[in-house]
């Protein structure tokens, strides 16, 4: 007598093998659904407590919020304090919703980018402010002259100091948040929060000073110190910050999509990157040490170039995660974990921003439709997790819970599919991006299969050489799509 949780798991198709494995290396299928999320095994210790952890982080930035703004407000005054604020948060949303934007392939968890947001503005601000203080303080008692000193410490001292104390957040993200730090695109968003959350507490600081400079002299206007500042760092440079620990961000992405041999490689690129970021800061602090118009000789010359560099290599990696779709995925269509027009669909922004819009018009009510939308970006968004952890596979960037991991993605999938399938597929059909029908062959002929034996690897159709699944049934024939994006496939 056969067991039928045995029949309920062989009902799913079978996992698609990676080129680089041997045959007899079959990950299986998917979870059930009590075991949808994998679980490490952790020693049961206090510290090993993610709510525990989550509450010291919170706790120990709360205090280092604090104590910044405690420190700020003295050296700005309370009305110094109130203009430094709403001067300095015009540039933040819009830096956060361009890092954001290019987050929209496979968006990072909001809590890490809050953290990262948080541990600039506070952890890391106030590292640099009481570093570079006690630093230029005890260079001025050495050398015993304080001009010499202020120099040195904003072109030598303020660089390494700010960004060790920023790069300290990309590290902790990529050491503790593994899963969801696993490219290019996730270290420059990650690095851009936390020098987005660096460069809004010192703006605060130079604002409100140069606001309090101003009440001394008497001035206002165009011609004052405090609009003269706000030109130059919130309209000229406001991605100053954020394109020097962008490039610590690089080094760290790089690392990440490495394969785990080149030890060395994991290690020199985040160095490497950390200290052309220290680098173009002191470059930048130091450009007034160049004459008269060495400050605008540095920006046109060095600054915008770098800037626009990182920008193309920001959207070229975003490119890139859409290529790895179009190329991972089709597996996994093959082996019947999505239908064959979903890895175009996915692989497109603008099929993939149709999908969740068709999903929210099929349903009767708004509260439904936002949730079937929502459903649908998991579903694109595991879908890419899927195509990245595939690639870094074959690179030999992944840890032995590849299968685990795997799994899980594709269980996550599987229980989203019966509302983003159909969406996908008729916004591949909208859009053109699908597949082209194959022209009829004769009589008697049949297509030729793509990798994997049809549906799978070890037999035809689904799984290991067994029919196409019954336990789970499809409530839309993907093979036909309505003609009109109003009403739910019929």
């Amino acid at each position: 007598m056969s067991d039928p949780s045995v029949q309920h798991q062989q009902a799913r198709p079978a996992v698609p093998v990676l080129h680089e494995q041997r045959l007899d290396e079959v990950l299986g299928a998917a979870p059930e659904r009590g075991r949808a999320r994998y679980r490490p095994r952790h020693v049961g210790m206090v510290w090993r407590s993610k709510v525990f952890r989550a509450g010291a982080v919170i706790v120990a930035l709360l205090l280092c919020g604090l104590v910044i703004l405690a420190l700020v407000r003295e050296q700005t005054g309370p009305e110094g304090f109130l203009v430094g604020l709403g001067l300095a948060v015009l540039p933040v949303p819009l830096l956060m919703a361009a890092f954001r934007w290019l987050d929209r392939v496979e968006p990072g968890p909001w809590r890490n980018l809050i953290f990262s947001f948080a541990w600039g503005a506070c952890a890391a601000a106030l590292v640099a402010i009481i570093a570079n203080s006690f630093a230029t303080r005890w260079i001025a008692t050495a050398t015993a002259d304080p001009a010499s000193a202020d120099t040195l410490g904003a072109t030598v001292i303020a660089p390494v100091v700010e960004e060790s104390a920023k790069a300290a957040a990309v590290l902790l993200i990529f050491l503790f948040r593994r899963r969801e730090f696993s490219g290019v695109v996730d270290g420059i968003v990650v690095a851009g929060f936390t020098a987005t959350g660096f460069a809004f507490t010192e703006n605060i600081l130079y604002l409100g000073n140069a606001f309090g400079e101003d009440q001394q002299l008497g001035s206002s206007g165009f011609a004052s110190v405090t609009a003269g500042t706000f030109f130059v760092r919130i309209v000229m440079s406001p991605f100053a910050h954020p394109l020097f620990t962008v490039l610590t961000g690089l080094g760290f992405g790089f690392a990440a999509v490495s394969a785990r041999r080149h030890r060395v490689r994991r290690i020199a690129l985040p160095v490497l990157g950390l200290l052309l970021a220290m680098g173009l800061h002191a470059l930048w602090n130091g450009s007034a040490a160049f004459g008269p118009y060495g400050f605008y000789a540095v920006y046109g010359i060095v600054m915008v170039p770098a800037f626009g560099l990182v920008t193309w290599l920001a959207i070229w990696s975003r490119q890139r995660e859409l290529r790895t779709l179009a190329a991972e995925l089709p597996a996994y269509a093959a082996a019947g974990w999505l239908t064959p027009a979903e890895p175009s669909a996915l692989s497109s922004m603008r099929a993939r921003g149709m999908a969740r819009d068709l999903a929210r018009h099929w349903q009767q009510d708004r509260a439904r439709g936002r949730a079937a939308a929502r459903t649908v970006a998991e579903y694109e968004s595991f879908a890419t997790s899927l195509a990245g952890l595939r690639r870094r596979a074959r690179h030999g960037a992944v840890g032995p819970d590849f299968g685990a991991r795997e799994r899980e993605l594709l269980h996550h999938l599987w229980q989203r599919r019966d509302i983003a399938a159909p969406a996908l597929t008729h916004a591949a059909h909208l859009t053109g991006t699908g597949p082209r029908p194959q022209p009829p062959l004769p009589y008697g002929q049949a297509h030729p299969q793509p990798y994997g034996n049809g549906y799978g690897y070890g037999g035809g159709g689904y799984g290991y050489g067994g029919p196409a699944p019954q336990a789970y049934p499809t409530p839309h024939p993907y093979g036909s799509t309505p003609q009109t994006h109003r009403r739910p496939p019929q």
